[in-house]
């Protein structure tokens, strides 16, 4: 009976002629180039017994029956898989695709085979059940061509009804299921309800009568011990004679509601109950038998699977509208966020961007750094001019000046022509000088006597070019401490921090994870095609406890490998790399107090200019407690926070 549910297919695709279909109606479906296969096929690579398809009630698995044969699943290499709607498998140099829904000639052939087989152990006639597989066909296209949960349940029922000649149709949905079904998180019942089955509500989801219409007034047309028993039993029952049934005719609701024949079958996801469809004719006696209840049941697998791909679309497509409303508060051009340390940022931003000051971008790696120079451009009178990115720490330091000011022909080997620099193309623009922390020190004079004047000098050339542009310069670097170890001018550091825009790292920004989390994996799962929906709740746990040392563009590249490697709907911790070691250390509140202590003087320090007496008068300590801070060793903080002062 079971093998019906899904009526599974596949389609090779030969090198010549149209696709041939072949059904996997059996519990054992052998494929190769022998005779003797189920699927016999004489294709390039294939062996004698190359594969066999295994349906254990449940799931379809593929597996190699031969180790020189070649199997790969949506182009990854396997020798044991679940099946499941859509995949494309290659045996050897064969292509074929596994659908869980029959297609014309497959759909009559396991059609056939399931008469043959019933034919043979009942000698019942074949052109009743002939009928009821291709009612199934027609029932499943016709649920396929629906996206809506609501239009799912009404098509379901009115087929159903009409199969029968019930005069009504319920459907139930068990608490979970009902939430699903408007859109929860996941879209499928819970695999381990909070409470037991048979403490769990049964809703009804959707009704119909026979003239295919809804029934407004549901109450007292179903009775809850059929029903309870069909839940907590997980079997269909059928009831010729509600009344005279030595096990129903006591039953309040029968009595009440005088019912005569009922019929109803449990709905199943992952072996669990969520919901039966109920069915009943008040007017005729002996209407249903076994075998209308074993067809109803086949529907009923059927329905399943079509209901759940409903109710998951439905609770995706609420994800995403959802999605898309916090992103609309909480995006900032192309920047995403919401904690109070990056509304500040966007304040800043707002404020800065009309203006031609220099801003100095300065944050961890990865915290999209030139995001922000990009919007401010966006936002200020230049965003009609050019946009120029230089990277000071990925050019070599003899090529450098030439990017950054051009040169003439014959300036130095190889300059063949005369060509301008990133100055000049991004005159009546804004300069993004990313990395400047890179920058070697000799470079320094010549681009701060460029800031102050707006002048350059190619390569090679003594004559000046005027440059009207405007500079954000960007750092991971603390440009304090490269000043006091003789790496940064400090000249310059002024000259380009005239406002600084400091970045907060990942794992300091609250929830904003989770929603950067979300909206990258729906871009990235268009982009390579992944089947992937979402994460699971214990990813999205793992990801808000991760630390991110490599910021978004650490959880941007985790996310783009799993969509790539991932065989299931939703991406679970191990799939991120996010075991149990991954989560940020807990520092001990004696060290972090001390870290956070030493931070501040620091900082108050800073903005003292180095004057450790006025520092300490500030502080309201002694000046020896200035000094024993500088000679502390800083711990690692988990949270990132913290640097030399920054000219806000």
């Amino acid at each position: 009976m079971l093998c019906f549910a899904a009526m599974p297919t596949l389609k090779y695709f030969a090198a010549a002629g149209g696709p041939r279909l072949y059904s996997v109606h059996k519990p054992v479906t052998t494929v190769g180039k022998g005779l003797g296969n189920d699927v016999a096929i004489a294709g390039g690579g294939m062996v004698d017994h190359h594969a066999q398809i295994l349906f254990d009630g449940r799931d379809f698995v593929l597996e190699e029956l031969d180790r020189d044969a070649d199997i790969a699943i949506n182009g990854k290499k396997k020798r044991r898989a679940r099946l499941v709607h859509g995949d494309r498998l290659q045996l050897g140099g064969v292509e074929l695709g596994f659908s869980m829904f029959a297609e014309g000639a497959a759909a009559a052939e396991a059609a056939a085979a399931a008469v043959e087989d019933r034919e043979g152990s009942s000698g019942q006639s074949p052109s009743a059940e002939l009928a009821g597989v291709r009612k199934l066909f027609a029932f499943s296209e016709k649920l396929i061509n629906r996206r809506s949960v609501d239009e799912v349940l009404d098509v379901m029922l009115d087929d159903v009804i009409e199969l029968t000649h019930a005069d009504k149709g319920f459907l139930l949905l068990l608490e979970g299921s009902e939430a699903a079904a408007d859109g929860g998180a996941l879209g499928l019942p819970p695999a381990a309800p909070s409470a037991p089955q048979s403490e769990r509500k049964l809703a009804i989801r959707a009704s119909r009568n026979v003239r295919r219409e809804a029934i407004t007034d549901t109450a007292g047309g179903i009775s809850d011990s059929i029903v309870r028993q069909v839940v907590e039993s997980a079997r269909a029952v059928v009831v010729s004679d509600a009344l005279a049934d030595t096990h129903f005719g006591q039953s309040e609701s029968v009595i009440a509601m005088k019912l005569s024949s009922v019929m109803c079958a449990p709905l199943m996801s992952q072996g669990e109950v969520i919901g039966a469809i109920y069915l009943g004719n008040d007017k005729i006696k002996h209407l249903f038998d076994r075998a209308q209840l074993e067809l109803l049941s086949i529907f009923a697998s059927q329905a399943s699977l079509i209901l759940q791909n409903a109710m998951l679309l439905t609770a995706l497509r609420a994800d995403k509208a959802k999605l898309v409303a916090e992103l609309g508060d909480k995006r900032f051009g192309e920047i995403i966020g919401a904690c109070p340390s990056m509304v500040e940022v966007f304040r800043k931003v707002q404020k800065v961007a009309a203006t031609d000051i220099s801003v100095l971008i300065t944050g961890e790696t990865g915290t999209g750094k030139e995001l922000i120079a990009r919007e401010l451009h966006r936002r200020s009178p230049r965003v009609n001019g050019p946009f120029v990115t230089i990277n000071c720490g990925a050019i070599p330091e003899s090529l450098i000046e030439s990017e950054l000011f051009g040169h003439v022909k014959g300036a130095f080997t190889g300059a063949i022509a005369s060509r301008p620099g990133k100055f000049q193309a991004a005159d009546k623009g804004t300069l993004f000088l990313d990395e400047i922390g890179e920058l070697p020190i000799n470079l320094q004079v010549k681009l701060l006597r460029a800031l102050q004047e707006r002048i350059v000098f190619r390569v090679g050339d003594s004559k000046p070019e005027k440059v009207d542009i405007r500079i954000v310069a960007a750092t991971n670097r603390n440009l304090e401490d490269e000043i006091r170890a003789g790496n940064f001018r400090e000249d310059l550091y002024y000259r380009l921090n005239v406002v600084n825009l400091w970045l907060p790292p990942l794992r300091d920004r609250g929830d904003d994870v989770l929603i950067l989390a979300k909206a990258l994996l729906t871009k990235h799962a268009d982009e390579l095609h992944s089947a992937v929906k979402g994460f699971s709740p214990a990813a999205l746990a793992s990801i808000k406890k991760a630390a991110w040392p490599g910021n978004i563009r650490q959880l941007e590249n985790r996310i783009k490998k799993a969509l790539v490697l991932c065989d299931e709907a939703l991406l679970a911790p191990d799939d991120l790399d996010l075991g149990p070691g991954a989560e940020t250390p807990i520092m001990p509140l004696e060290k972090a107090k001390e870290e956070f202590q030493r931070r501040y003087v620091l900082e108050a320090l800073g903005r003292n200019n180095g004057n450790r007496t006025q520092t300490a008068r500030d502080l309201g300590v002694d000046p020896r407690t200035i000094f024993r801070y500088l000679e502390k060793e800083p711990h690692p903080m988990p949270s990132g926070a913290g640097g030399l002062p920054r000219d806000d």
